[in-house]
C-alpha cells in the first residue's frame, strides 16, 4: 500500500525496472509496516561457473574417491570445499 502519493513509473522490461529500484529507495512508494514474511523453499542459491587447474593426479585421485561414493567429482569437491570453510570459519 503506498503511503505517499508518488507513483511508479511503468516499466517497458525488467532491466528498466531493476534500474530504477537500483537508484530508488521503496519506501517512498510501499508501505513496509503492512508486509509480511514469507518463506520461499525452492529457491536456489545463485552460482558462478569457474575454471580451476589442478595437478592431473590430484584429479585422478579426488576422481577415485568420488568413484567410492558414488558421486560425481564435481560435487565430492564442492562438498570438500564447503566443510574447508566452515571450519575455517569456525
Amino acid at each position: 500500500m503506498p503511503k505517499s502519493s508518488k507513483a511508479r513509473p511503468a516499466f517497458r522490461t525488467g532491466a528498466d525496472e531493476r534500474e530504477y529500484w537500483e537508484s530508488h529507495d521503496s519506501s517512498d512508494q510501499v508501505d513496509w509496516s503492512q508486509a509480511r514474511s514469507v518463506r520461499l523453499p525452492a529457491l536456489k542459491p545463485s552460482t558462478r561457473t569457474i575454471s580451476l587447474r589442478l595437478p592431473e593426479t590430484l584429479l585422478d585421485r579426488i576422481r577415485i574417491e568420488a568413484n567410492k561414493r558414488d558421486m560425481p567429482c564435481q560435487s565430492l569437491i564442492k562438498a570438500w570445499l564447503a566443510e574447508d570453510v566452515e571450519r575455517q570459519q569456525r
